[in-house]
């Protein structure tokens, strides 16, 4: 499937968009199996606790991976994400209940590079803080 966007018609600030996800225990627990990841942090409030934790948090690769997906759904095209990175910064608290951490994307065109590629910069952020630092992704643009 080719990018949906193409390099001409994006500058240098284009928004790419501004997206609140949420992640609830139920996503924690689907990611542990799926990762392998059953550090009990990521589901258990005792062990939040002993930990000398806020509460449960999310794993910090499954924010990583819910903030990437507002540069996949803009491309089109997850094979179009040619590099992703991040800092983890502040953690994502995920209270037991039905309305689950909120976490804010914001994606931004920060440079236009040669073949097609651009990078965007994205502001991830949980509860006003900023979760990630430096995320950014270099994307394959048709």
């Amino acid at each position: 499937m080719p990018p949906a966007v193409t390099y001409d018609e994006v500058e240098v600030g284009t928004e790419i968009g501004d997206r609140v996800f949420t992640l609830r225990r139920a996503d924690l627990v689907r990611y542990a199996g799926a990762s392998g990841d059953f550090n009990p942090i990521h589901w258990s409030e005792r062990a939040a606790r002993e930990a000398e934790l806020p509460g449960v948090l999310a794993h910090g690769m499954l924010t990583m991976a819910t903030a990437g997906r507002l540069v996949t759904d803009w491309v089109g095209d997850p094979a179009a994400v040619l590099e992703y990175g991040v800092k983890f910064s502040s953690p994502v608290v995920v209270p037991d209940g039905d309305e689950g951490a909120e976490v804010s994307v914001r994606g931004v065109v920060e440079k236009k590079l040669d073949g097609g590629r651009v990078v965007v910069n994205l502001t991830v952020r949980h509860e006003g803080a900023k979760a990630l630092m430096a995320a950014r992704a270099t994307v394959q643009l048709a």
